[in-house]
């Protein structure tokens, strides 16, 4: 009993929220009273309990540090650590069905709207067309009534005439 009174007086021991509550809660009446002996074995067994949970809070602690100090050596470093559960998260959700779906929904999207804007392109080309060639049109419905105003004229078809496709 005097061992697991040392634990509770330690300095480095870790004081938990609601540890001083438990020690001054008074016994509510709906929980069955429990004998001065029963109350002083649950004492015993709560400062033990604590005292464990302080020392596998050092254990694991050193534990900690001997990772870190292994980490170092290897020369494994934080940003190398954060790469790599990038890299590995970034695998996890290219190979996810979701991803894939998502993605496979994308390229058909872009797909199709690569052939809209495609055919709005011709559209739109076509129409430019039909404008120079209805301006042609309209030039060769004035007949031109002397040499020089003929040749005016053909010097302007030949300036409009459409490229040659190679």
């Amino acid at each position: 009993m005097e061992q697991a009174d040392q634990g509770a007086v330690r300095p480095d021991s870790i004081t938990e929220v609601g540890e001083d509550a438990v020690m001054s809660v008074a016994v509510s009446p709906s929980v069955p009273t429990l004998t001065e002996e029963e109350q002083e074995e649950l004492r015993d067994e709560l400062l033990r309990v604590e005292d464990e949970v302080v020392t596998l809070s050092q254990v694991l602690a050193a534990k900690e540090k001997q990772v870190a100090d292994i980490k170092r050596k290897l020369g494994i470093t934080p940003l190398n650590e954060l790469k790599q559960n990038i890299s590995k998260s970034w695998q996890e959700v290219t190979t996810s069905t979701a991803y894939k779906k998502t993605s496979e929904g994308l390229s058909v999207a872009g797909q199709k709207a690569t052939a809209a804007f495609t055919s709005m392109g011709s559209a739109i080309s076509r129409k430019f067309e039909d404008v120079r060639l209805q301006s042609i049109s309209n030039s060769f419905g004035k007949i031109p009534s002397n040499k020089s105003d003929q040749m005016k004229s053909l010097h302007l078809l030949d300036e409009m005439r459409l490229p040659t496709p190679l």
